[in-house]
C-alpha cells in the first residue's frame, strides 16, 4: 500500500534548550561537556539569542541550540518551556507543509523561511486552536529541509 504522505521524515535534526541566561547553558554544554560551538544566532523578531552547537559529526551530526530571550517579557518566549522544540529533518518541506495543513495541523506564523543554520523551516504549533485540530501536543516541532547530503539516508524508499 503507498504511503499517502508526500515527504519523509528522515531524523532528528536538533533540539533547542532556553534558559533566562544562555551562560549556565554554555558552561554545561561547551565548558564542561565539550560540545563545540559552530556560530551564533541572534533575531530580533524572533526574541532569541542562541548558540549552535553540534553533536556528532557528518551529515547525520544533531545541531544543539542553546536560547534566551533578547526580552524575557516578550513572546515568544524562547526559554518556556526550557526544552524549547526539537528540529526533524523532512526531505520535502513544501509538501509536508501543505499535506499537514490539509490534514487540519496548526503552524506558527511565519510559514516557511530560513532558519538559524540556513536551512529552510517552519514550525508546527505546540497546541491546536479551533481552526486547526491538530499540533504538536505540547512540543513546538521545527520542520527542517534535509540539505541534498542527508537525501537518501532517511530510511526505506517510499513505494
Amino acid at each position: 500500500m503507498p504511503d499517502p504522505r508526500p515527504f519523509r521524515v528522515l531524523g532528528l535534526q536538533q533540539v533547542a534548550i532556553g534558559g533566562r541566561d544562555k551562560s549556565a547553558l554554555r558552561a554545561l554544554w561547551v565548558d564542561l561537556l565539550g560540545v563545540p560551538q559552530l556560530g551564533s544566532y541572534r533575531a530580533e523578531a524572533e526574541n532569541v539569542d542562541e548558540d549552535i552547537l553540534r553533536l556528532g559529526a557528518g551529515p547525520g551530526a544533531v545541531e544543539l541550540d542553546l536560547m534566551q530571550p533578547l526580552d524575557p517579557e516578550r513572546r515568544p518566549k524562547v526559554h518556556e518551556p526550557a526544552l524549547n522544540h526539537i528540529g526533524l529533518w523532512v526531505d520535502n518541506l513544501a509538501a509536508a507543509v501543505a499535506y499537514l495543513t490539509a490534514q487540519g495541523v496548526r503552524f506558527t506564523p511565519g510559514g516557511i523561511r530560513k532558519g538559524a543554520a540556513g536551512h529552510d523551516v517552519c514550525f508546527i504549533h505546540p497546541k491546536p486552536d479551533d481552526e486547526h485540530p491538530r499540533a504538536g501536543e505540547g512540543v513546538l516541532i521545527e520542520l527542517v529541509q534535509a540539505p541534498a547530503e542527508l537525501l537518501g539516508l532517511g530510511g526505506s524508499e517510499r513505494t
